[in-house]
């Protein structure tokens, strides 16, 4: 049986991103579990803001192909995602809206549905980015993907992060380690 294939990614541009340092975490517990695991820094894959109008005349551009061929080769995501004012990043939700564009030979929303996802987020604040994950899960819910109950918020994310990228709670650590290896086990079970 081939092992599960999981895109990591986080919805934020930021370099020293807390949501890229955290979905690296999960990423590691999904490797442990046997997963294959890519990656990606949405950084690496810029877009212009979804425009039907600027579809029509240039099609997909370029990155947004080479984001939703991953999407489509992948069976599952760890997500990672910052929240801005309350809801989802510009990026995330720009990124989405394209890969959702139905290309020729495809069916619609193929890079998204019945693909699992864990969720998890990290924030400066007092929450840990609770309330932009509900608006993520509620637009991953929409597009058909199955959203895992599990998730992990990590509050006061300034000062959460050991310099190696781990978490400094042990606990918390151990929690979004294991976002990755319960990602991991659901893929191989419904592969099987």
């Amino acid at each position: 049986m081939p092992s599960p294939k999981i895109l990591a990614l986080a919805g934020s541009l930021r370099a020293d991103s807390y949501n890229k340092k955290l979905v690296k975490i999960a990423a590691k517990g999904a490797e442990a579990a046997g997963a294959e695991v890519t990656f990606v820094d949405l950084r690496d894959y810029p877009l212009p803001i979804f425009d039907e109008d600027l579809e029509k005349a240039d099609g997909m551009p370029p990155n947004g192909r080479k984001i939703k061929d991953l999407m489509l080769a992948h069976d599952g995501w760890l997500l990672s995602c910052p929240e801005y004012n309350s809801s989802i990043t510009a990026v995330l939700k720009n990124t989405i809206d394209w890969a959702s564009r139905k290309q020729d030979g495809e069916t619609p929303l193929q890079c998204f549905v019945g693909k699992a996802v864990c969720l998890m987020s990290a924030s400066p604040g007092a929450l840990g980015g609770l309330r932009g994950l509900v608006v993520v899960r509620m637009l991953l819910n929409n597009i058909n993907m199955i959203v895992l109950p599990d998730q992990v918020a990590v509050s006061q994310a300034a000062n959460a992060f050991n310099p190696d990228g781990t978490l400094v709670d042990a606990g918390k650590q151990a929690a979004v380690t294991k976002l990755g290896t319960t990602l991991a086990a659901f893929l191989a079970k419904h592969q099987g």
